[in-house]
């Protein structure tokens, strides 16, 4: 499934977890880690242990463990190795970390996606190996907030300081074919000021986005959603495509302009965002 939205839910809030479901995000991602004191880590675990033994989320349901070098790794992997989740969020992700829950999950025999978060210096730079470290990577997530701390810039709300990061986040993304998420904006007031982010994030290629706030979701949310316009010309490129392959064409014209196999590509994304993608068209580019 490709995520438009994921939304943090603090470990240690019932309430939050009780309405996980209406809060209108494509998916959740449970925090175990900086949204729970260290005197809470024990009660959090017990608390999401509870939720999810006793209720069954309609969305994708994602953790977020504490860090390798904390005391907490195992002990969260512990907890929820056995609970019906969809996936693991990896904070201060790094080749090591990746590597040791990888064996992790192998060894206990557990189908979970895994959504790396990148947020030091050294993860970014290694992007490219995180991703090849499990098949079971989703995505790359770029957190904004630890990273700038880690490289000594200032965080604005212009995020310039950010481009390369989200630039190199979104290749290393793309260079696999996995979504690339971006940090959350975390003011929860400036409604404004999240349009413009998540329009910057989005023209630079990232194809969902994190929030901390359930306000941000349906901003979000349409964003990352093609228009109408957008899907009824992506269909009439898939048409095409199919007149063009009964015919022997490698290339033909709609409205007036050539379409080739990147156009092509662009458009099949664009309808697996839209929910209007089928099967037949994965062999439209063979």
């Amino acid at each position: 499934m490709n995520y438009r939205s994921l939304l943090f839910i603090p470990g240690n809030n019932p309430g939050m977890l009780q309405s996980s479901d209406i809060l209108g995000a494509d998916g959740i991602i449970i925090d175990l880690e900086d949204a729970v004191a260290l005197t809470e880590k024990d009660a959090a675990r017990i608390l999401v242990r509870e939720y999810l033994t006793t209720f069954e989320p309609r969305k994708g349901v994602f953790i977020r463990i504490n860090p390798l070098d904390s005391p907490y790794f195992y002990d969260d992997l512990d907890v929820i190795k056995d609970l019906k989740i969809t996936g693991i969020v990896l904070p201060k992700a790094g080749v090591e970390p990746m590597t040791k829950l990888e064996e992790y999950l192998d060894e206990h025999d557990l189908d979970l996606e895994v959504i790396p978060l990148v947020e030091t210096a050294m993860g970014l730079e290694t992007a490219l190996e995180i991703v090849q470290v499990s098949d079971r990577i989703i995505g790359l997530f770029l957190g904004a907030e630890d990273l700038t701390l880690d490289l000594g810039a200032k965080r604005t709300k212009e995020s310039k300081e950010i481009e390369y990061a989200r630039s190199r986040i979104i290749a290393a993304a793309k260079a696999f074919g996995i979504q690339a998420f971006d940090t959350p904006f975390t003011d929860t007031d400036d409604i404004e000021g999240l349009r413009i982010d998540t329009k910057n994030a989005k023209d630079l290629g990232m194809t969902g986005k994190t929030a901390i706030s359930p306000r941000h979701v349906d901003e979000i949310n349409k964003a990352f959603s093609p228009t109408e316009e957008e899907i009824d010309y992506a269909l009439r490129v898939v048409e095409g495509v199919k007149a063009a392959n009964e015919k022997g064409l490698g290339a033909f014209s709609l409205d007036g302009k050539m379409i080739d196999a990147p156009i092509i590509k662009r458009a099949l994304n664009l309808l697996k965002t839209s929910g209007d993608y089928k099967e037949e068209y994965d062999e439209l580019l063979k």
